[in-house]
């Protein structure tokens, strides 16, 4: 290589130079290229109007359809506030709405089962998410940003034999 690049000045020039040798034509092709972005995919709902999702957290698993409405949330069949008796449990659920900025718009109907409260809030949230992105694939970006599309795959460890649980061991006796 007859060229050495010693530094970013270097490369910043000889990229430089590239780009007015070409002429006008080829930095208008440049930015053109930039500016162009990947199409949205088209919503999925159903003939109801509906949009649905499962969500998983832990050992919990959330069945979710969504639907415009105003903002009842419907945990098997019970309102969250009974289902989910701790406030901070229902302010995971809200987190989604939130961030999307629907507060009060959408009607959430899902069925959840397995683990307990808590990872079932995640898993309803979890779902929540996926579904509002299926409605309207422009929620997609600020709740990827926020990491609620990401299943949470944190689990349990498993009991270890020769231990107590899974990583403590028995006492030690000396005699």
């Amino acid at each position: 290589m007859s060229d050495e690049l010693n530094s970013l000045e270097d490369l910043k020039n000889l990229t430089s130079g590239a780009v007015a040798s070409e002429g006008s034509a080829g930095s208008e092709v440049i930015e053109a290229a930039e500016v162009i972005e990947a199409p949205l995919p088209e919503p999925t709902i159903d003939a109801q109007g509906r949009s649905y999702a499962t969500g998983k957290r832990k050992n919990a698993i959330a069945r979710v359809w969504i639907k415009p409405g105003n903002g009842k949330i419907t945990i098997n069949g019970r309102d969250q506030a009974t289902y989910f008796a701790r406030p901070v449990l229902r302010m995971i659920l809200a987190q989604a709405f939130e961030i999307a900025g629907r507060v009060d718009q959408f009607d959430v109907v899902c069925t959840a089962k397995g683990g307990g409260l808590s990872g079932q809030a995640g898993a309803v949230r979890h779902g929540i998410s996926k579904a509002l992105t299926y409605y309207e694939p422009v929620l997609r970006r600020p709740l990827k940003a926020a990491g609620f599309l990401t299943r949470d795959s944190r689990v349990v460890e498993r009991k270890k034999y020769g231990r107590a649980k899974a990583r403590r061991s028995f006492q030690f006796s000396k005699r």
